[in-house]
């Protein structure tokens, strides 16, 4: 069992990381409790057997986390992460992970667009899922690595499906030198904390240049950032 750390503990927050879970197996929700509430940091404050009621949830319980499969009867989960993610009721809302045993590109653009700040394979280990809802608490994104090129790829070439503003270059030209380089960050993957260390800042003033970049591109989250910066050409593969 793992102490809790500053780290791990939602920032300021001090508490454990609120994690509401859904999908319409009972089995499978009953499995990731089990892994989940071992770990000092990690509280599961509900579950939900269909999108409708994981929304529902989400207004009512606030959690920090949202693991959120794709299919399920009624509301699916691509649909339910639309909802919170436009929850005006819930500004600054739970962090959507999504859980899904098919490895299938639709369902992961689909995801990205519909506003979710994580995508893994069921078939991960468990200690990946624990790390996972560890860094989203933190205001990160995630995808699991054996996406990530995919992701990368399919952005970034002409015709891809697209994210953000839709005039990229003026929103470009209104980042400030420092928003740009926080934005080449982003794109390489880096957390606050790394990249609080390559610009000599504090960790209080690169979550305020994050949020600006996010606001300045109309992205989402930091998961959207290093999409857009690929299509946009503002760090490119390999580079």
């Amino acid at each position: 069992m793992s102490a809790v750390t500053p780290d791990d503990a939602v920032a300021g927050a001090g508490r454990p990381i609120r994690v509401l879970l859904a999908d319409d197996q009972h089995l499978v929700r009953t499995g990731f409790r089990v892994i989940l509430e071992v770990e000092d940091d990690i509280e599961v404050v509900g579950e939900a057997a269909d999108g409708e009621r994981a929304v529902g949830m989400a207004r009512a319980l606030r959690p920090d986390v949202v693991l959120m499969d794709v299919e399920m009867p009624g509301v699916d989960g691509l649909e339910a992460t639309r909802r919170i993610s436009a929850d005006t009721d819930s500004p600054g809302g739970p962090a959507v992970l999504i859980l899904t045993t098919f490895d299938r590109d639709d369902y992961l653009f689909a995801a990205l667009r519909a506003g979710a700040s994580g995508f893994l394979l069921k078939n991960g280990t468990p200690e990946a899922l624990v790390e996972a809802i560890r860094v989203l608490a933190r205001g990160d994104g995630l995808l699991a690595p054996e996406l990530t090129r995919r992701v990368i790829a399919t952005f970034a070439r002409p015709g891809g499906p697209g994210v953000g503003a839709s005039t990229p270059e003026v929103a470009l030209r209104d980042l400030t030198p420092r928003e740009r380089e926080v934005l080449v960050l982003l794109a390489g993957g880096a957390s606050n904390a790394e990249i609080a260390g390559a610009l000599h800042l504090g960790e209080a003033t690169v979550k305020s240049h994050v949020s600006r970049v996010l606001a300045k591109l109309g992205l989402r989250d930091r998961v959207q950032a290093v999409v857009f910066a690929y299509e946009h050409g503002v760090v490119r593969p390999g580079g």
